[in-house]
């Protein structure tokens, strides 16, 4: 188990409702990341407790629940961390900058607990698990080590066919991804409820004219931060995907199907 080694408190509001929510990261030995929403009783983060994958990721039970759980959730794999309380004053995890980077960093400036002479446990799949629907596919096959990439082809001329492969050189700027969407659908989604809280400091837009809202962190920035959510998705079947000694290639994918994926990965791994 590894877990913080003290607790991490961040505040900011929803990237969908824009209400401002306190969040405090406690130390844990129980081997599970537990949220605990309001006051109420905790639910575990995993694919069994996935309610909703439409705009973000929403887990929870029948008495609470926690939106926009993948960046968060995707800053704990990339830390290695599988052991944590998570409590929230309100039900959406503030989007902050629009990545996992600001949850990485304060998790490595408090400090991350593992066991001594701790060794990542490795994992792999006894048979290929896949998904495929039209335009869109996700396969995982086993290999002797870990190669992720994920390709989009977005109606943006920059976005257009593009893709990433996962590697230990690029892993920071896969944390410090932003989300992303087009300009041009903000106000008709800001209509209907959502991306209250979109700005120019948490979201990456597309723009008509070919352009962005701002500059771009790294090449590919968007196709990174896809990868960013898969990571996120995938570490709720309980195994960190990032020990898997797996191809895992998503095409056009998104969260409902890395959701799928994941419920069906989750009874094939097997470890190494």
């Amino acid at each position: 188990m590894t877990t913080l080694k003290n607790e991490v408190k961040i505040s900011g509001s929803g990237l969908m409702k824009n209400k401002p929510c306190d969040v405090t990261l406690i130390p844990s030995k129980l081997g599970q990341i537990r949220y605990f929403v309001k006051g109420n009783e905790p639910f575990v983060a995993n694919v069994d407790n996935v309610l909703a994958t439409d705009h973000c990721v929403v887990l929870g039970d029948k008495k609470s629940k926690a939106m926009l759980t993948e960046h968060l959730t995707a800053a704990l794999a990339f830390c290695g961390i599988d052991s944590v309380d998570i409590c929230m004053s309100e039900e959406e995890v503030p989007i902050l900058d629009g990545s996992s980077k600001v949850w990485v960093d304060e998790f490595k400036k408090t400090g991350i607990d593992k066991p001594l002479f701790h060794k990542e446990p490795e994992y792999t799949v006894k048979e290929p698990v896949y998904y495929l629907n039209g335009k869109t596919s996700l396969i995982i096959l086993p290999d002797k080590e870990l190669f992720m990439s994920y390709a989009v082809n977005y109606d943006h001329p920059k976005e257009t066919r593009r893709f990433v492969n996962y590697n230990p050189k690029n892993q920071q700027e896969i944390i410090e991804a932003r989300t992303f969407g087009f300009y041009r659908d903000l106000r008709k989604f800001q209509m209907l409820g959502f991306a209250q809280g979109a700005s120019v400091d948490n979201t990456l837009g597309f723009m008509d004219d070919g352009g962005y809202s701002s500059e771009l962190r790294s090449d590919c920035e968007p196709v990174k931060h896809k990868m960013l959510d898969m990571v996120g998705d995938l570490y709720l079947t309980g195994i960190n995907p990032l020990n898997l000694k797996c191809q895992i290639l998503a095409k056009e994918a998104g969260h409902a199907v890395h959701i799928k994926v994941a419920k069906i990965l989750r009874d094939k791994i097997v470890e190494c």
